[in-house]
């Protein structure tokens, strides 16, 4: 069983996500791109590369060798299941896609809420460096993240930006 642990008090995560400076691009994101792919059931090639490229700019040029066709099949797929295990496991199988750029899509683009598996977030929960990922692990995160939440009367994105901007600030 994974555990973890805030490295801060609950009461804290409005302050840490406040001090959050989103990008406009986050806001593009979260309204118009997710609006998008809850009405298509998919993300087009370009809506995927834009979330990956928010991600990450390491692996920009492995994700563009995806082609619309497969992005839209292996999204819609995703998208379409509810088990959270083959949610990623679909992802997964995309060009340039590991667990944190899986589940920033899911952040993204599920009508579901998803956090967004990354090292700064899991350091504000006690892990010095990212274990080994896993969909133990990752069933574990998407729990904890949830529950917490849930318990505290904040969105997975506030809790989201809390953890990260915690990090940023204190590793």
């Amino acid at each position: 069983m994974r555990v973890f642990k805030l490295r801060f008090p609950e009461a804290k995560v409005s302050h840490w996500a406040s001090r959050y400076n989103a990008s406009p691009a986050d806001a593009g994101l979260m309204q118009d791109l997710r609006a998008a792919a809850l009405d298509q059931g998919f993300l087009t090639k370009r809506q995927f590369l834009t979330i990956c490229a928010w991600k990450t700019q390491r692996s920009k040029s492995r994700c563009a060798t995806n082609d619309e066709f497969t992005v839209r099949t292996v999204t819609k797929a995703a998208l379409a299941t509810t088990d959270e295990a083959l949610k990623m496991d679909l992802l997964r199988t995309l060009h340039g896609v590991q667990w944190p750029t899986a589940s920033a899509l899911l952040h993204f683009a599920d009508e579901r809420f998803y956090p967004i598996l990354d090292y700064r977030a899991l350091w504000s929960l006690g892990y010095a460096t990212p274990p080994a990922y896993t969909s133990e692990f990752w069933l574990a995160y998407l729990d904890f993240t949830r529950q917490t939440a849930s318990r505290l009367g904040v969105s997975i994105r506030d809790l989201d930006r809390a953890l990260w901007q915690y990090s940023k600030e204190r590793q």
